[in-house]
């Protein structure tokens, strides 16, 4: 079976073809595949606007798009990107359906890395598959911004509220947590402790505090104004150490 039937079933894209693979030997072996735009397709999308305009021509350089490895080798997609004449935007570069910008990683790669992520260390990642640590990052990146934009925060009804500390001295961040029995996940992370930091949580949160039934907490004093202001008609659970170590004083 050819490498290109395989990504027509994997990474078809409307509009694009899967042209020669060549294998590139040497220290890093690589498999090439050429991408080219389908003759019958005489427009592309704008970068700018996202509509499709008349291309107007196409740069003097080819561009590499990392791709999934396959059978231990690296697989790029090698693509001369086109310029489009767009009467709202002028000339910009073409926006491609297999990566984000500039980025020099297709979606399917970050994708890829991510979820390696979840269980490697990035730079575990980084060495395993041969990329930067700085490609992970961006990958993973990716995934939680793509995750903050399709998560649903509605059926909420506990939330917990703790900080950790972050490094050396007094560096704190503010968590918090939906942790319904149904449902237990990180929803929030703000720099420091304070009460506009969770505040600022509040914020992002809107009327769905009126909601909720539970909030828990340790007894940091801008934590409990916040939480008495915020979350009026929720019950307020203390942490259990605290108190413990209030009533042996």
């Amino acid at each position: 079976m050819l490498v290109k039937t395989l990504l027509n079933k994997v990474e078809k894209h409307k509009g694009f073809i899967y042209g020669d693979v060549t294998l590139e030997e040497g220290g890093r072996a690589r498999l090439l595949v050429e991408v080219r735009p389908d003759k019958r397709c005489k427009k592309a999308v704008c970068s700018g606007c996202d509509e499709l305009r008349t291309c107007y021509d196409k740069m003097p350089t080819v561009r590499y798009f990392q791709f999934p490895p396959l059978w231990g080798f690296l697989v790029f997609l090698v693509y001369v990107m086109r310029r489009v004449d767009c009467p709202r935007c002028g000339v910009k570069i073409e926006k491609v359906p297999w990566a984000s910008g500039k980025s020099p990683t297709t979606t399917t790669y970050a994708w890829f890395l991510a979820r390696w992520a979840k269980v490697l260390s990035w730079k575990q990642v980084a060495g395993s598959f041969r990329t930067s640590w700085d490609t992970v990052y961006r990958s993973v990146q990716l995934a939680v911004t793509w995750g903050l934009e399709h998560r649903d925060l509605t059926g909420i009804r506990s939330l917990g509220v703790d900080e950790v500390s972050r490094g050396r001295g007094q560096d704190y961040l503010t968590l918090v947590y939906q942790i319904d029995e149904h449902c237990k996940r990180l929803l929030w992370v703000g720099e420091d402790r304070t009460k506009a930091t969770l505040d600022a949580f509040f914020d992002m949160f809107g009327l769905r505090a009126r909601w909720l039934v539970y909030v828990a907490s340790d007894m940091w004093q801008p934590y409990l104004e916040v939480l008495a202001r915020r979350a009026k008609r929720a019950i307020h659970v203390l942490d259990r150490y605290h108190i413990v170590a209030k009533m042996n004083k």
